[in-house]
């Protein structure tokens, strides 16, 4: 058999740490070991440089977003509320898995605590839930906004929005608060190596020495019955757009009309689509190579965070047109 570069890099790796110490029966590990790119140990200081890069666009976008909406009075309406929500959620998630793994890319820096490992993939799941929550109430605001234009500012007041804000950020920690109670419950005897740079929830479970279908089961459930359910709202939403939109007599009234949904839809196909892939690649990785699983997840995690502030700078005609004045004022 054919010994690859992976395999000898994996190898070393499980030779090194599943030593007596990292063996033992033990009920919570003190410590895990995150790999960052397994199998490409020697290039994380090249891999690191397209990650950084996208981090700090993240980070640059998302504020820039929420200092352009504060400053700009116009822009105090639903939509961008939800769209300040949106770039909130984009920060906290990317903020949550990019300082530790810059960290292992840089530093070395391997071992996170067991305790802050738990803290890291609730407040990675919880935010990732929080988010599809978002679209879901910036799918009802542009139905409201498109086939109840009349209604849309008694119907969607400043109170009604933060409800659906805090309704949103309830859900998504009442969801994902099960996940580590039961993984701080369950013995871990087997190893303490995680094959990513990050924690998340079945990485820590696939560790234990328990019977964890529970977990496992639940974790399917947020995944694809909370989050379809997400989806299937939107795409009613949209089917009662569409319908309002064809029901408009000019065809560039129409075009303008769903031009003000193109934003959302796209940030829309950027969040959901990838995630469900990956998810089930995760699941059923057998014939996946690990590094590139790890590798495009990754990539994935930082993608929606760096695009979502650019879709809605270049798409949202309030938004742009704040900027172009921002910048034509410092330039003279």
């Amino acid at each position: 058999m054919q010994v690859t570069p992976f395999s000898l890099g994996v190898g070393h790796f499980l030779l090194y740490f599943m030593s007596d110490s990292n063996t033992t029966d033990f009920t919570n590990p003190s410590t895990f070991i995150l790999l960052g790119i397994p199998g490409m140990e020697a290039a994380h200081v090249w891999i690191s440089i397209p990650f950084c890069t996208m981090y700090t666009l993240a980070i640059l976008g998302n504020f820039t977003i929420l200092f352009t909406v504060k400053m700009e009075p116009s822009l105090h309406g639903p939509m961008y509320y939800f769209l300040c929500m949106l770039a909130v959620t984009d920060l906290v998630v990317s903020t949550s898995i990019l300082p530790k793994m810059l960290a292992i890319f840089w530093f070395n820096s391997r071992e996170i605590d067991f305790s802050t490992c738990l803290t890291q993939l609730y407040v990675f799941h919880g935010f990732s839930v929080m988010e599809s929550g978002i679209f879901v109430a910036m799918a009802l605001d542009r139905y409201v906004a498109i086939c109840h234009p009349l209604r849309h500012s008694t119907i969607l007041t400043n109170p009604v929005v933060a409800n659906i804000g805090l309704a949103v950020v309830l859900r998504g920690s009442v969801l994902v608060l099960p996940y580590p109670f039961l993984l701080r419950q369950w013995p871990y005897c087997k190893t303490n190596i995680i094959l990513q740079p990050y924690c998340t929830h079945m990485a820590v479970a696939k560790l234990a020495c328990a019977d964890t279908r529970v977990s496992s089961y639940y974790g399917l459930f947020v995944q694809f019955w909370v989050m379809s359910l997400d989806v299937i709202f939107i795409a009613v939403s949209y089917i009662q757009i569409l319908r309002a939109i064809f029901c408009i007599p000019t065809k560039d009234t129409r075009l303008k009309t769903f031009g003000t949904c193109g934003s959302h839809l796209c940030s829309i196909l950027v969040f959901y689509i990838p995630r469900f892939f990956f998810s089930l690649t995760y699941r059923f990785q057998q014939n996946v190579p690990l590094y590139f699983h790890v590798l495009i997840a990754n990539v994935y995690l930082l993608f929606p965070p760096m695009v979502n502030p650019i879709i809605y700078g270049v798409w949202t005609n309030q938004i742009r047109g704040r900027l172009l004045r921002l910048f034509t004022q410092k330039g003279t």
